[in-house]
């Protein structure tokens, strides 16, 4: 799911929240837009990745809004140690640098978002909601990028990937359109297949290809070659 899709979860349930920045003025205001429609509770801010990694542990959220570029421990890092806690958290970056290698770098730690700090503000609460039930949170500059990157990939190595060319047609299908941000919802709708069977599908492609997220899963697909 990008940016420009996220639907709030329909559920009365709030989502837990962890915002990991080193600028106070920053998680202030994050920590007021989330409160604002009570869908989200911020359980705690941190202003380093290490006090970051302490918070999730306490607090046990649902997600960590991560910074990048932070003094002592980075965001990507952070991220790395979060994500492999039992039961992590999803993990959203937050950031001003919006470059192919901070991009990879953050979905390669495990992040299953990566959202420019210039996102609306009634965007946001929506985007986490989404990425608390699992979905992939993608501005619509990073998901444009991932599909430019699969495109030039497929025209560098025409042989394809034998892992990706192991996949049954329908597996592959699925995957196609897990890297195109749609939920499993969509996925069903397009297919015609039920929402439980493209869980299925998209659960065994995790396990086949090595990945801990739709985000990753996404990244996979667009990086042939590249578990």
């Amino acid at each position: 799911m990008n940016d420009s899709g996220a639907a709030a979860r329909p559920t009365a349930a709030p989502v837990h929240v962890v915002v990991v920045d080193d600028e106070p003025m920053v998680c202030a205001f994050l920590r007021s837009i989330l409160a604002a429609t009570g869908q989200v509770v911020v359980d705690d801010v941190a202003y380093d990745g290490a006090a970051g990694v302490e918070a999730a542990v306490r607090m046990r959220p649902d997600v960590v809004l991560m910074d990048l570029r932070m003094p002592g421990v980075d965001g990507v890092t952070a991220t790395a140690e979060i994500r492999s806690l039992p039961e992590p958290p999803a993990v959203v970056v937050m950031t001003t640098f919006d470059t192919d290698e901070h991009l990879l770098a953050a979905l390669d730690a495990g992040a299953s978002g990566f959202l420019l700090k210039t996102t609306p503000p009634d965007r946001l609460v929506p985007l986490v909601v989404a990425a608390a039930a699992g979905a992939s949170v993608l501005s619509p500059a990073a998901l444009r990028r991932l599909r430019e990157r699969g495109a030039a990939a497929a025209a560098a190595d025409p042989a394809g990937d034998p892992e990706l060319d192991a996949l049954a047609e329908r597996e592959a299908q699925v995957l196609t359109l897990v890297a195109e941000g749609l939920s499993n919802a969509d996925i069903a709708d397009r297919l015609y297949l039920s929402e439980g069977t493209v869980k299925g599908h998209v659960s065994r492609l995790m396990t086949k290809l090595n990945c801990q997220n739709r985000t990753q899963l996404a990244l996979r697909a667009a990086r042939p070659g590249r578990g």
